[in-house]
Parts: structure tokens; C-alpha cells; sequence
């Protein structure tokens, strides 16, 4: 029984994946509403000048609704690419460090993303 499957037989599953699986499906739903709203209303815009769509994202609704579709990108993004990196890197120490690249990209991008639409729905960006 030295081997890894003898090591962990009987010791049950780690309880994580389906979580994870319907986080993924559930930002993946989010994404296709929030991403749908944002084709429609950039088509409903007169023209994608750059004072119209300040206008457009400076109104609260819009803003709020950018913020949760950047919020859930980054977070859908972060969910898929730890899959790939957990199922395909084999080091583990190569493996510890892609996630931790890849948990502060997600975080670092995402707060990027939501600082820049807040800057321009305070009126800070004109």
C-alpha cells in the first residue's frame, strides 16, 4: 500500500469539485446576461464616441451593472484558468506559483476594472 492510490483509498473525495463545477456554471450564466445587457445597450447608443459612453456609464444603474460584470469575469476567468493549471502543470511548486500569479492577475485586473468604471461614474474621468 505504498503507492498513492493506497494512500488515499477510503479516504473519500475532497468535497471541492462540484463547488467548484457550479461556480463555474453559475459565472458562466451570469457572464451571458451581464454580457448580453452590455451588446445591447452599446448597439442602443447613438454612436460609441468616447462622450457618449462616459455619459452612458456614468449613470448609477449602467455602473452597477459593469461592476458585477467585471467582478464576474475576472472571477469566471480565475475559476476556469486554475482548472487548466491544476489538470496540466504537474510540478508542484510551478503549480503553487502559477495560482498564485494567477489569484492576484484576477484580483489585480478586477480591481483595475472596477476602480476605472467607479473613476467614471464619480465623475473623476472627463
Amino acid at each position: 500500500m505504498g503507492t498513492g492510490l493506497g494512500r488515499v483509498r477510503g479516504l473519500g473525495s475532497a468535497k471541492q469539485g462540484t463547488h467548484h463545477w457550479w461556480m463555474q456554471r453559475l459565472t458562466a450564466a451570469g457572464n451571458v446576461l451581464l454580457m448580453s445587457w452590455f451588446v445591447v445597450s452599446l448597439l442602443r447608443l447613438p454612436d460609441l464616441s468616447h462622450a457618449v459612453v462616459t455619459e452612458w456609464l456614468s449613470k448609477p444603474l449602467v455602473a452597477i451593472a459593469m461592476i458585477l460584470l467585471a467582478g464576474n469575469v475576472f472571477w469566471h476567468l480565475r475559476l476556469g484558468l486554475q482548472v487548466f493549471i491544476e489538470d496540466y502543470v504537474h510540478n508542484e511548486a510551478s503549480k503553487l506559483g502559477l495560482l498564485v500569479l494567477l489569484n492576484f492577475f484576477a484580483v489585480g485586473a478586477g480591481a483595475i476594472a472596477i476602480f476605472s468604471i467607479a473613476r467614471i461614474a464619480f465623475g473623476g474621468a472627463v
